[in-house]
């Protein structure tokens, strides 16, 4: 049996987007910016994509722009923000248990003069609203946290987070990183008060390399890929028509028969908590219900290094990561579970399950039994 537990890394493409992605690629494959019949058929389906995007959210066609996936939807949110409201301030906030692409964006930024208060979070990984109002200046130009956290599953109050950071300092930017959270849960941007979102495709069932930001079309930003001027002057560069059709494929079917999806997903996910506190030295990170995103599961294994275990699954056909898989390979201790307070002595012990549309509680059944005569023997090994 092979079951895929790593969705929060990537999904499988479901077989609709598959089919446009390679229509696109063999047969409508013109430039959007050719004057062309080509070109213009092309330029339909970055139209089509970006209408199918902006009903899932509720906003407008206009403020949807096309990028080659979350890092960089996260790079020009803070880079181009920062930039284009640097005369008001150069001040901005943001969490302990960002991505690196928000982590290393903001480290770029210090060093273009620019100050980072980074807010710490409790022991379920989530900010204190006091701490933010605290830290709020007349000369706070951006705030940026992430709807869903990547490794442990923390759900942020955003709203609460928009509402403080409008009404403190109405001037200021609020960015969410949704990239766990788009597909997950209904987001209404103009709403919940978020001026910036960020989405990447191939967390929802989409292709890689394209994702969106949504830019309300009151925000001062800057581009930060300069060329042709594609995308009205924001985002140069030819359009990856394949993908962005792909994209708006993907962000439709993740929404459509939404609440039966997502009460599908939070079982597994219940489930597998349930049966992995049924195993002795496993502690839980996460949230069940909707205390915590519906797809992640962050589980610490006593006396066992996740490296370790993650290969034994492998080698039974259950693929699971350790800590995020979006950095490079390099294992390190991950400054989400420090955050939130993980023991020293488990911080190399965690695992993240996560879940997609493809999962069964068949899957769990067979993972949890593997862990069961896996994770004492690995024990052994270690002590020994």
């Amino acid at each position: 049996m092979e079951a895929y537990f790593d969705n929060s890394a990537t999904t499988k493409v479901l077989d609709e987007v598959k089919d446009i992605v390679v229509k696109v690629m063999t047969e409508d494959y013109g430039n959007p910016s050719a004057k062309h019949k080509k070109g213009m058929e092309a330029e339909q389906y970055v139209r089509q994509a970006a209408a199918e995007v902006a009903k899932t959210l509720k906003v407008k066609e206009k403020e949807i722009l096309f990028t080659s996936g979350g890092t960089e939807s996260n790079n020009m949110a803070l880079v181009g923000t920062a930039m284009a409201n640097m005369r008001a301030g150069k001040h901005i906030i943001t969490t302990r248990i960002e991505h690196a692409s928000v982590y290393n964006p903001m480290a770029f930024l210090e060093q273009q003069g620019f100050e980072v208060t980074y807010l710490p979070v409790d022991s379920e990984g989530h900010i204190s609203l006091e701490e933010l109002k605290a830290s709020l200046r007349p000369d706070t130009i951006l705030v940026s946290v992430m709807y869903v956290n990547n490794e442990v599953g923390a759900v942020e109050p955003v709203e609460e987070i928009a509402s403080i950071v409008h009404s403190t300092v109405p001037g200021a930017v609020f960015h969410v990183d949704a990239i766990q959270g788009y597909g997950k849960f209904r987001i209404r941007p103009k709403s919940q008060g978020i001026d910036l979102l960020s989405v990447s495709a191939h967390k929802i069932h989409g292709p890689k390399g394209v994702g969106f930001l949504y830019i309300d079309e009151k925000v001062k930003i800057k581009p930060i890929l300069l060329g042709g001027g594609q995308q009205r002057g924001m985002r140069s560069g030819t359009e990856n028509v394949p993908g962005i059709a792909g994209l708006g494929v993907a962000a439709r079917e993740a929404y459509r028969d939404f609440d039966e999806k997502i009460a599908r997903i939070t079982d597994l996910k219940d489930y597998l908590i349930d049966s992995l506190n049924s195993l002795e030295g496993v502690t839980i990170n996460s949230q069940k219900g909707s205390a915590g995103a519906p797809q992640i599961v962050s589980a610490s294994f006593a006396g066992v290094r996740s490296e370790v275990l993650l290969h034994a699954l492998e080698d039974k056909g259950i693929y699971v990561s350790s800590g995020s898989a979006c950095s490079s390979n390099h294992p390190a201790i991950s400054g989400t579970l420090r955050a939130i307070g993980v023991k020293n002595e488990l911080l190399d012990s965690t695992l993240r399950f996560s879940f997609g549309l493809f999962n069964t509680r068949e899957e769990i059944d067979y993972c949890v039994r593997v862990l069961g005569e896996t994770v004492p023997v690995l024990r052994r090994y270690s002590r020994g």
